[in-house]
């Protein structure tokens, strides 16, 4: 069974928001990780980037597939876990405590309309 923590919020695409003010921090749900297998390597956007709600904004690359990333909330990419860049396996070890980007969310609310963590585990277990 794999750990989903209560104060997220997540998108059917197993991504995992955290908000810290008006700041979205991002990254992939344990569920994901685990499907994925060992990462060897994480597509990071820019910082700078503008991004809608939805729009692609890198990939998870495992020994097994890739996986393309979504965001969950439209923003502005204030920060990249740079550290990814020589650690991806980060993810593997502890899913939520190894965030991928950080978005200044132009309309948090957004952050409404995301499955809350009882919602997440049935399309996990469905």
């Amino acid at each position: 069974m794999s750990k989903i923590e209560e104060g997220c919020r997540y998108a059917e695409s197993h991504e995992w928001v955290r908000v810290d003010g008006d700041v979205a921090v991002i990254g992939i749900s344990d569920y994901a990780q685990h499907a994925l297998g060992n990462i060897v390597y994480v597509d990071l956007p820019e910082v700078g980037d503008e991004l809608e709600a939805g729009d692609e904004f890198g990939a998870v690359e495992s020994v097994k597939a890739a996986s393309d990333l979504y965001t969950p909330v439209s923003g502005s990419v204030v920060e990249i876990n740079e550290a990814l860049e020589d650690t991806p396996e980060a993810i593997n070890e502890d899913a939520f405590g190894t965030w991928i980007i950080k978005i200044a969310m132009t309309d948090p609310s957004e952050v409404d309309k995301l499955l809350d963590a009882e919602a997440y585990a049935k399309i996990c277990e469905g």
